[in-house]
């Protein structure tokens, strides 16, 4: 008995303490334990009858939203809207694919240029938002479900576009200078190859190269690295036809290739 008192009475002063601890292991486990990690109260650990797993709902929670409205404004069709404007519909017509290649070619340099602007929006503002609210994880998270939005979206039976434009746009406010060397990149392949879809290839698998060789955080890397399989994945069609050197090129009439 009295070693059961004095284990209470050690347990009653380390209490504060091993509250803290499982503060800690919760941000860890719920994945929030960058700067901010576990937050205590003013005067130590939460109040009683306060439970540390409160702070990381509300992160959990603003993540999810962050998440659901990021695909949600990804399902958007750009494409669709600016070529019901134009008279063409780029779902039906040239290469079927609602980007701004193809709307490009069907309507004109304007309407494409249009198209690829917003459908860039489509994933800079919500990956912006991201940052500002919550942090770096979340924004990366918010960039998979905008270009998931883009490219599978529920409202059009999950056929969508490529997603090129709508990456582009959330990697570049994701971090500026991977993103402005990853347009250099696409510049300049389809400079010399005048094929678009080389381009866009280009952007995919640079930026995770990048992002490693400057030393990024593995699950950036990763991420990032992802979202580039799925731009592959969305770009077969076009590897099939480069590989038969039959993509079409930027100055030349027909399907779009992107």
């Amino acid at each position: 008995m009295g070693l059961g008192a004095h284990g209470e009475g050690i347990v009653a002063e380390r209490l504060p303490q091993l509250e803290h601890l499982a503060g800690a292991f919760t941000s860890v486990v719920v994945g929030r334990h960058g700067d901010e990690g576990y937050r205590p109260t003013e005067n130590g650990p939460p109040h009683p009858g306060t439970s540390p797993l409160t702070f990381y709902d509300a992160d959990v929670l603003l993540a999810f939203v962050l998440v659901i409205a990021a695909y949600l404004i990804g399902t958007f069709p750009t494409a669709q809207i600016v070529g019901r404007r134009m008279g063409v519909n780029p779902t039906a017509e040239g290469s079927g694919n609602p980007g701004a290649s193809n709307v490009y070619r069907l309507g004109g340099r304007r309407a494409g240029v249009i198209v690829g602007l917003i459908d860039m929006l489509k994933g800079a503002v919500p990956a912006g938002v991201a940052l500002l609210v919550a942090g770096m994880p979340e924004a990366h998270a918010v960039w998979v479900a905008a270009v998931v939005g883009h490219v599978w979206p529920v409202t059009r039976g999950f056929r969508g576009g490529k997603g090129v434009a709508t990456a582009g746009g959330a990697g570049l406010v994701i971090n500026p200078l991977i993103g402005l060397a990853c347009a250099a990149v696409f510049l300049v392949l389809v400079k010399v190859a005048r094929i678009a879809a080389l381009g866009s290839l280009g952007i995919a698998l640079s930026y995770p190269l990048i992002a490693a060789v400057v030393g990024r955080p593995g699950y950036e890397v990763a991420v990032s690295a992802g979202i580039a399989a799925i731009l592959v994945v969305r770009h077969q069609s076009n590897i099939r036809r480069m590989l038969k050197r039959d993509e079409n090129r930027i100055d030349e009439s027909g399907p779009a290739a992107a």
